[in-house]
Order: C-alpha cells, then structure tokens, then sequence
C-alpha cells in the first residue's frame, strides 16, 4: 500500500472507495442490517484490501457497554495471608483498566471448605453479562465442574496459582508445579548428606485433591528416584492448626531423632517455625514457600533458611490484564505463561518483590 492510502484508510475512505455514505459503512462494521448484499460484499472486499482495523478501544470508550469480569480465589485465613498477595495484583489490574468501562466483582472461597467453593460458584453463575473470569483452582473436580459450565456460556476464563490440566482454559498464570517440586529437590541435593534423613511435610486439609500439593510432591519425589535416590519421610497434616502441627512435629522428632531437614510444600512453613523457634532446634533445615510477612520474619531470625517463590501478585495482575486485551483486543494469549521459580534467603531478600 502506497504512503498516501495508508494515510487515507480509514471509514472515510473505505466509503469514498464504495461511493456509499459513512452510515452505511458504520451498519457493515457493526454487521446491522439496511445494506443490500451486493453493497456489504463491496464494502467488505474494500475493508479487506485496505486490511483496516477499526479503532477498538475507541469503540468502547463510545459505548455504554461496561467489560464485567469476575475473580475467585480462597480468602486470607488466620493460617496464611497469601491470598492476599494475589488480591493486590487484581486490585492492580483493576485500577489500570476501570477508565475503560471495566468493572471486576471479587469472590471470595475458604481454602478449607470445598462446600464454600461450590457455594460461590454458584452465586457467580447467578450473575448477568460475565465477560470473563479468573479463578485459583483449589478443588479440582469442583473447579472442572465450575468451568465446564462457564465454557458452555461462552464465558472464556484463566487460572492462576494452580493449573488444571486438558481444560479449555484461555491461559494459566503460575508456576511449572512439578518443576517448583524439583527445583526444592535439587537445592536439597546440596544442602543434605546422602545419609541425612529429610520430611516432606504436606500441611492442608484437603491434600487428596490438592493439585497445586501434590504436583509438587510428584516433582520432588522425581527428582530423588532419577538422580539421587535415598529414602524420603512424607507426612500429610490434615489438620492446619498450629496446634496439630505441634503435636505431630514432636513425635516426628520422638521416632526420627536424626532428622536433618523439613521440607513444607506450601505457605504455611511459618507454623514449622513457630515450633522449631519455641523448641530452639537450631539444627534443622527449614525451606518452606511465598514470600509473605510472617515467613520472611522467620527467614531473618535464621529460622527458614530458603523460600521458595512464585510471583503470585504477577499471576493475578497479569491474569486480569490477559482476560482484558482478549475481550477488548481479540488478541489471543499465550496458553501458559509459567512464572519464575526463585529461591530467597536472608541475604537477598530485601530486593525481592512478589
């Protein structure tokens, strides 16, 4: 296309080129009827050679329409504030695109009560014109339910946190899990002595069905069978309290007096300790995951020695930002979009952000 007609293209031009009015270009652009046949095909032809866009964004800055999004993710729980590094990002997203006619409704699930889940997935569904959704996927045949019937509304979604494999999602914000496993595996490879004996310690109440958990765990245990097999204490707390955990800890320590290293799959690394710290058990390991206040307090006292991050306001911020540019934009997105996994200790903490 020659300087002058690209500065030209445009609805002016595509009607001057058709010898038809600006009105009857604006029906074929936003496919209403009053055009003949022959006219639109004319019109479309001319549209196509010129490969006009029209100006989507200004579209909808015209219109009324408002993009109504929804979130759903666990709440903080006085176990962990994680979720609330996740909310942050969304409310970052949020604040950069709600001049555009954006208005994004937050849900909110207890991490330790699937009928919670259900119950808001069904509210959600009770709402009118959802253009998009994001979710943390903590129960995975809940959540498979829940997105299979927002596939059936045409409502496209993402997931962030934790992925759910074979599902139509439009992308995954998060971490590779079986790799975030291998990667605590291969840094313990250094840190313990062939002989030295390690715990696994999964710390949820529903670990059975917790995929974010036990990809992890799968990635770990891949790592020792392949490159340096040794046998590996695994122990599931279903209870979440730091009551529990106590107890269990203490007579983990009874029957395994050569323990050498804790390994917590998830956030709640602070309530391992809060008890190594109590008992003054200077001598054990401690590497746990997130980057949250309580943890890091833990990190600086020598307490965990690494944390394992993934970024989870990005995640959600990005997530949010994704679900905006496909429905405003069209513009399709990356499937999987995996999140650094980083390793922080004392030493570099202060110049890490989620």
């Amino acid at each position: 296309m020659k300087k002058k007609e690209k500065e030209l293209v445009g609805v002016k031009e595509i009607a001057r080129r058709a010898n038809v009015s600006l009105a009857t270009v604006d029906r074929v652009l936003h496919n209403r009827t009053g055009v003949s046949p022959v006219t639109k095909q004319k019109i479309l032809d001319i549209i196509k050679e010129l490969d006009y866009k029209p100006n989507i964004l200004a579209r909808r800055l015209a219109s009324s329409k408002t993009m109504h999004l929804i979130t759903l993710i666990p709440e903080v729980s006085k176990e962990t504030d994680y979720w609330d590094v996740p909310l942050q990002g969304i409310i970052q997203a949020e604040n950069e695109i709600k001049l555009y006619n954006v208005k994004v409704s937050k849900y909110f699930y207890d991490m330790n009560d699937k009928q919670s889940f259900i119950a808001q997935t069904r509210e959600i569904l009770k709402e009118k014109d959802i253009d998009g959704l994001l979710l943390a996927p903590a129960f995975v045949e809940e959540a498979i339910s829940f997105t299979a019937e927002c596939e059936r509304r045409k409502i496209p979604f993402v997931f962030i946190n934790s992925d759910i494999p074979k599902q139509k999602s439009l992308s995954y914000f998060g971490p590779n899990l079986f790799h975030s496993g291998q990667t605590a595996a291969h840094l313990i490879h250094y840190l313990l002595k062939k002989e030295e004996q390690m715990l696994l310690l999964n710390i949820s109440k529903d670990i059975d069905s917790d995929h974010h958990i036990l990809r992890k765990q799968e990635g770990f245990i891949s790592y020792f069978d392949k490159l340096d097999p040794r046998p590996i204490l695994t122990e599931n707390l279903y209870d979440t309290s730091y009551a529990a955990v106590k107890k269990a800890l203490k007579k983990c320590f009874k029957e395994h007096p050569d323990l050498r290293l804790i390994f917590v799959t998830n956030s709640r690394v602070a309530l391992v300790a809060k008890f190594l710290q109590e008992i003054e058990r200077t001598d054990i390991l401690l590497i746990g995951y997130d980057f949250l206040n309580n943890n890091i307090g833990y990190l600086n006292a020598g307490i965990i020695d690494f944390l394992i991050c993934e970024k989870p306001q990005e995640q959600a911020y990005r997530g949010i930002k994704a679900l905006y540019r496909y429905l405003m934009f069209e513009e399709e997105q990356e499937k999987e979009y995996y999140m650094p996994i980083d390793i922080i200790h004392r030493e570099n903490q202060q110049f890490y952000k989620n």
